[in-house]
């Protein structure tokens, strides 16, 4: 009999994993969810439940909500992207520069201009997964590396200044609505409708997380780990031209500056989700639970007057709380097993 190949094991646990429903921790954050909306609801009754409020927070949402799927697909597989809000900022300008400086009808020149973008962040992408896959460095030192090459090229060219002044038929994908919805919240929840079907009902899916899982078990049972890695990087770049857009749209502006504090919230929102930083786990629903929290603690601290730091100091203090819940949840199971046992 033949023996079984390594990583066979893991292979059927990856995808059990994959498919399963929410894990259970989901429904702590659905909880402090709830906690949080009837806190704000009655520190500002008539104020934060209201219609406005919603679109409001639907509107803030996506550019980040994007930022951060472009951020996961790496996490689940191990890695990590530090150049994603590089890689959306030059995408930005050279769309605005497209858009400002191309003879053709605003219709032709938003589509020159999405076909170049889409193009610049896949290639980006491309050549961090390549430099990962052939070389065998760590994503953080590639993805740092391109992260200040990009950023570089991208202050140079354009000194720091900020392009403005987009056609009105791309400035409405950030700021019309469709039925009370805000079109860029439909767009990252399309979005991550296709983010969560490619991770859980594709094989390059279920690669990544095999990749997060056990890398050498992945290539002993015949994955081509080097374009599994490729393929991470180069989705990952291609998420940044869809949060390119929405923050040209809503901004009417590009800047090689713009969403630098967005890079270490992504994955704050990643791990509160219930992303394994370590790899291997990782749910697109819980992803966005986690996102609408944070959304949900800045627009209530905002009704409030309260400082945006304080913003910031609550949202990790509200990630270590959760780790810390967590952490003690499993010890106290494996204490019970232990007993049981």
């Amino acid at each position: 009999m033949a023996e079984p190949r390594p990583g066979g094991h893991d292979l059927a646990e990856v995808v059990r994993r994959a498919r399963r429903p929410l894990p259970g921790g989901t429904t702590g954050l659905l909880a402090l969810l709830g906690a949080l909306l009837v806190s704000f609801a009655l520190l500002r009754p008539g104020q934060f439940l209201t219609i406005g409020t919603a679109q409001s927070m639907m509107f803030q949402l996506p550019e980040l909500g994007l930022l951060a799927l472009a951020m996961v697909i790496p996490l689940i597989s191990g890695g990590l992207n530090l150049a994603i809000i590089a890689t959306a900022n030059q995408c930005a300008l050279l769309m605005a520069y497209i858009m400002k400086s191309s003879g053709a009808g605003p219709a032709a020149g938003i589509a020159l201009a999405l076909l170049a973008g889409l193009t610049l962040c896949a290639t980006i992408g491309f050549i961090a997964g390549q430099i990962i896959a052939r070389t065998g460095a760590h994503p953080i030192l590639v993805t740092l590396g391109v992260m200040s090459v990009v950023d570089g090229v991208s202050i140079s060219l354009t000194r720091g200044t900020v392009i403005s002044g987009f056609p009105d038929a791309f400035l409405a994908i950030g700021n019309a609505t469709f039925l009370g919805v805000p079109v860029p919240f439909l767009i990252l929840a399309a979005v991550a409708a296709a983010v969560g079907f490619i991770l859980t009902r594709t094989p390059f899916g279920i690669s990544i997380y095999m990749l997060g899982s056990n890398l050498e078990a992945t290539r002993y049972s015949g994955i081509d780990t080097r374009r599994v890695l490729v393929g991470i990087y180069t989705l990952s770049g291609v998420l940044c031209f869809f949060a390119a857009c929405l923050m040209m749209a809503r901004f009417n502006s590009a800047s090689a500056g713009y969403a630098q504090s967005y890079l270490l919230i992504t994955i704050l929102a990643a791990v509160l989700g219930g992303v394994d930083p370590f790899g291997g786990f990782g749910r697109i629903g819980g992803l966005m639970i986690a996102l609408v929290i944070l959304q949900v603690i800045a627009s209530g601290f905002n009704l409030l007057g309260l400082s945006q730091h304080l913003t910031l100091a609550i949202w990790g203090l509200t990630l270590v709380a959760v780790m810390a819940v967590k952490f003690l949840a499993t010890s106290l199971f494996a204490r019970r097993r232990r007993i049981k046992s």
